[in-house]
């Protein structure tokens, strides 16, 4: 039987922490994809090759958050004809934006697979480690299909409250790449390369996993022959949703790479500092992360159901809960900076290992303004108003890119001005979120109505 959760009934905040809870580890257990190899790498290889790895994992955000933010557009679009009960539309839905996104992913594995060396020299990689990235990312691009397929699968079920599914093939999958990584690095002695088949190896098992249980135990989600064409308005709503949460991700993740190249100039020890320390924020900020994209889900099912008052208090709730839950988050990773920092680093290795505790104090006391962000990703996004999540990315990363590079120019600031622009551009990103809701509200208290296509409820 098919395992998922009615976001329109119940508890409100007991039903977004039940739903939330295996989105966060399962989100947890992806980021070990990369972490295994990052440990593995930095204990037995080196520090040359854990700044590789490090670097490596930053490019691949950045190409897979194309797909990634496709596959969230799409999912929100399901969750709003599910909550509507449109079952047909839904499938037509799951066609069209399978074709869409699987197009995009070929054309991006061919860019990836032909550009690496432009791409490595724009984000000037030292020559100590430039041939080391080349061998892992020229293996790992060789899985971007596998991500598409697990991102795809893992959105639809969720859209329709299925967010256990998809953590058991990951489970399955990380723990087959943590011992892949074993195997191919120490008794093989395969390098880094092993490191990038054990993750290809362990992603083809989630992705293949998902598909065929989905095929398998979902009968209501399986595809018609009448459902395989385009239809001009779910063609017209697939791609409204996804490009513009595509374009999200990709802004997202293109301010993130910039500022990666960026902390290249700075060496390879800082690189592998910066590689270690976003390990440990990426673990950090993810269950507010997955809160977010549970809230947006909750949203838009409440919001193709037209329960309006339970949207609202829904925003409290989320609002509360993410503050609490950040504020705890940020004084754990504040007291434990150097702990932290010592499972991707050897003892002996101090530079690094104070740049990346220096990195960690800074921005990780701040991750009230990520979580809060999150938040306002997902509500705009479900509300039909993914153009407003475009603004606040562009707001934030825009502020932390710019002031990355005036401050880090500044001999007496230096790598340290990288580090405090990333929360200053959250919270201007916040504020801007915030004062336009309040604006919004402002209109509804004073009688303006909306439709099915403009939100119009007191939230």
């Amino acid at each position: 039987m098919l395992s998922k959760a009615d976001l329109t009934q119940g508890s409100i905040t007991g039903t977004l922490l039940r739903f939330t809870l295996p989105m966060i580890i399962g989100s947890l257990l992806q980021q070990c994809y990369n972490i295994a190899d990052t440990l593995i790498v930095g204990q037995c290889i080196g520090s040359g090759a854990l700044a590789a790895v490090g670097s490596a994992y930053t490019l691949m955000v950045f190409l897979i958050s194309i797909l990634l933010g496709l596959s969230m557009g799409s999912g929100t679009v399901f969750s709003l004809q599910y909550g509507a009960g449109r079952m047909k539309a839904l499938r037509r839905s799951i066609y069209v934006s399978a074709v869409l996104i699987g197009t995009v992913t070929i054309v991006l594995n061919i860019a990836a697979l032909s550009f690496i060396h432009p791409i490595l020299k724009l984000l000037q990689i030292p020559d100590d480690i430039y041939q080391m990235m080349y061998d892992y990312l020229w293996i790992i691009f060789w899985g971007i299909g596998f991500t598409f397929i697990y991102n795809f699968y893992a959105a639809l079920l969720r859209a329709i409250g299925n967010a256990v599914t998809p953590l058991y093939f990951l489970a399955i999958s990380v723990v087959l790449n943590i011992g892949l990584d074993l195997f191919f690095i120490l008794l093989l002695d395969w390098g880094i390369k092993g490191a990038a088949i054990a993750t290809i190896i362990a992603q083809g098992v989630s992705a293949l996993g998902i598909m065929g249980y989905t095929y398998a135990k979902c009968p209501e989600l399986r595809l018609h022959r009448n459902d395989l064409h385009f239809d001009r308005h779910c063609l017209k709503e697939i791609t409204s949703f996804s490009t513009l949460t595509c374009i999200q991700q990709s802004v997202m993740n293109l301010g993130i790479l910039m500022v990666q190249g960026l902390v290249n100039s700075f060496g390879s020890m800082v690189m592998a500092a910066f590689a270690a320390a976003i390990k440990i924020d990426s673990f950090a900020y993810m269950p507010v992360q997955e809160f977010g994209n549970a809230f947006s889900t909750f949203i838009a099912q409440n919001f193709g159901a037209k329960k309006y008052e339970r949207i609202r208090k829904g925003v409290k709730s989320a609002l509360i809960t993410t503050i609490v839950f950040s504020l705890f988050i940020s004084v754990l990773v504040f007291l434990f900076a150097k702990p932290f920092m010592l499972i991707f680093v050897a003892p002996h290795e101090t530079e690094i290992l104070n740049v990346g505790i220096g990195y960690l104090r800074i921005e990780g006391v701040f991750y009230c303004g990520i979580g809060i962000l999150f938040l306002l990703y997902g509500y705009y996004r479900a509300i039909r108003m993914p153009e407003m999540s475009v603004i606040l990315t562009i707001a934030s990363l825009g502020t932390r890119v710019a002031l990355s590079y005036w401050l880090a120019a500044i001999p007496s600031i230096g790598v340290t001005g990288i580090w405090w622009s990333i929360p200053i551009g959250w919270f201007i990103a916040d504020m801007i979120g915030i004062i336009y809701y309040k604006y919004r509200k402002k209109l509804r208290s004073n009688d303006i109505h909306y439709s099915d296509t403009a939100y119009t409820e007191r939230t």
